[in-house]
């Protein structure tokens, strides 16, 4: 029952996290889902909803009810980003210098500022967006003074099939690296959101100090 799966999580969450004395905020992800099975979600406080691609996003939208709040999780290409700008809370897979000029671009076009996180590919994985470790802060500091969007910190996604241990590692490091770029303290950034953890790891994503966890087969198994 999707109100038990629910509880679930978040006992889970709120476990987990308890050393942090802030548990993540809940986004279901709603790839594979109709609307007729994301609107309950909003009857047992789930308001916050992820969608990978942007014509699926932009497909459910006139069907939501302004019920949730929308957040980008997936690779976007400079050429969609037009159309999700004036809908979505969040984009969370900001990894190249001309994606982040075209949300810069078309947040000012609509009189808006963006709040964007870094997805940053831990694991090196070829197949993956995300910049590499060793070019977040050079990065971080570049897309800084493009005041149409506003970082608001890190994003990973971690290796299909990765053991608790990797998992953990990688995890550490993603905090490890929000924490440095906290205390980097750019102007014109508020690093305070770590999006990581999914159905599969979002327990261990929690323990390691997670601020969101992006939860779909888990709700909607």
């Amino acid at each position: 029952m999707l109100a038990e799966r629910i509880a679930a999580i978040r006992d889970t969450l709120e476990r987990e996290s308890a050393p942090w004395g802030r548990a993540p905020k809940l986004i279901a992800v709603t790839k594979y889902s109709t609307v007729e099975e994301i609107l309950p979600l909003s009857e047992l406080g789930v308001t916050d909803i992820g969608e990978n691609r942007v014509q699926a996003l932009r497909e459910k939208i006139p069907y939501l009810g302004g019920k949730f709040s929308l957040h980008l999780i997936g690779r976007l290409q400079t050429n969609k980003v037009k159309y999700i700008i004036n809908d979505v809370c969040m984009i969370h897979s900001l990894d190249s210098m001309p994606l982040a000029q075209e949300i810069d671009r078309q947040a000012k076009k609509n009189g808006r500022q963006m709040p964007v996180l870094i997805e940053v590919n831990i694991a090196r994985e070829p197949q993956k967006g995300g910049v590499m470790e060793e070019d977040l802060f050079p990065f971080l500091r570049a897309c800084a003074g493009l005041d149409g969007m506003k970082i608001k910190g890190l994003m990973a996604m971690m290796p299909l099939g990765a053991d608790a241990d990797a998992l953990t590692g990688y995890f550490t490091r993603m905090r490890t690296l929000l924490d440095r770029c906290r205390q980097e303290a750019v102007p014109g950034t508020d690093m305070t959101e770590l999006s990581m953890g999914m159905s599969q790891d979002y327990a261990i994503a929690a323990r390691c100090g997670a601020t969101m966890v992006r939860i779909g087969s888990a709700i909607f198994r």
